[in-house]
């Protein structure tokens, strides 16, 4: 049997290479590899090793914003802090008194005046920043003053002196005393006293305390010596004039005096006082002509009356203002001149004419 074997496989292999020709060599050496290869297995086939797992870190939470800073006041709050709050509004004319301890619609207004002065956001609520610029720009208000209880009398009736004096020509400067002044502390004094604390909403007792006189010092001015001595006040205090207000028809109008003088070609025929714009709202200084009159004259910005307005710059306009008059140097304008003699006004808005000169200076 195995040589019967060897010539079939002899056979076999003749006829393969006749049948490939030329591809003999490459048939033989194909085939002959079959030959025993269950005795050459191929060598395994090395598997790369394989890297460990890599433990990813547990999930970290992301932090969670800051939360918006809480109101330390709003609205439905009420409290001695409340007061405390309204007080220091009140001192830079936000808020009118008597203090309530309320946070109400009127706390929440002058809050939103006071933001919106200072760029803050607009809200109504006090937050940290709103209380922390209150606080820098007013003083602790005293328990009388949050609790509106008058204080020690500084000035009573039956006092004497240059004091009284003076404070009798600051009421007279705002239309609560009439007459002329004097030492003495008398009945006109104090029913003058009453009638201006009244207005104010703090406690009327006739008696100057030191909210009163702080009240009236800030909505007055220094009474001059010819108030003092009930000489016919002169506003510019004897100030030369502006050399542009000596010739012809001008309302020369002085910074320095708060004063606005009438003055036909270098002669005064009245003298007023006056007050100006606000911070941010300056009266704009210069020479200028009046270019429109209105006799009841309402701001369509401001929604408030300006009597006898004479526009000289824009909107700005020399006018009667019932706000100069019941406060005084107390507040500003929106960058009008005020004058607060309404029967002044009425008579001067008679005389001026449309085109007579403006101007404006620090002397």
């Amino acid at each position: 049997m195995q040589r019967g074997t060897r010539i079939t496989t002899t056979l076999v292999a003749a006829a393969t290479v006749a049948a490939l020709g030329t591809g003999a060599a490459f048939g033989v050496l194909g085939f002959s590899g079959l030959v025993g290869a269950e005795e050459r297995r191929p060598a395994p086939i090395e598997k790369s090793p394989v890297a460990a797992p890599v433990e990813e870190p547990p999930d970290v939470p992301e932090p969670e914003p800051d939360p918006e800073p809480e109101p330390l006041l709003e609205r439905g709050d009420s409290g001695a802090k409340v007061r405390a709050l309204q007080h220091r509004l009140f001192q830079i004319a936000w808020y009118t008194p008597p203090t309530s301890g309320k946070f109400d619609r009127e706390t929440f207004r002058a809050v939103k005046g006071f933001q919106r002065k200072r760029g803050f956001a607009v809200t109504g609520e006090v937050d940290a920043r709103t209380w922390r610029r209150l606080v820098r720009m007013t003083r602790q208000p005293t328990g009388d003053e949050m609790f509106n209880r008058s204080g020690p009398a500084l000035y009573s009736p039956g006092d004497s002196g240059p004091q009284v004096r003076e404070i009798q020509a600051r009421l007279r400067q705002i239309d609560w005393f009439f007459g002329d002044v004097s030492d003495s502390y008398g009945d006109q004094t104090t029913a003058a006293v009453k009638g201006f604390q009244a207005k104010r909403m703090i406690p009327v007792t006739g008696e100057v305390d030191q909210r009163t006189l702080d009240l009236l010092e800030g909505m007055t001015s220094e009474p001059t010596a010819d108030e003092l001595a009930n000489r016919p006040p002169d506003p510019a205090d004897g100030a030369a004039l502006d050399p542009r207000c000596t010739t012809g028809r001008v309302l020369c109008i002085d910074k320095s005096s708060n004063s606005l003088r009438w003055v036909v070609d270098g002669d005064v025929m009245v003298t007023l006082d006056v007050r100006f714009g606000r911070e941010g709202m300056e009266t704009r200084e210069g020479q200028f002509a009046v270019n429109y009159k209105s006799r009841d004259h309402v701001s369509s910005i401001y929604d408030t009356s300006m009597p006898f307005a004479m526009f000289f710059s824009g909107g700005q306009a020399v006018h009667y203002s019932p706000d100069f008059a019941a406060n005084g140097y107390n507040g500003a304008s929106h960058g009008c001149v005020n004058v607060r003699d309404y029967g002044a006004i009425a008579s001067l808005f008679d005389q001026v004419g449309i085109g007579d000169k403006v101007v404006v200076y620090w002397s």
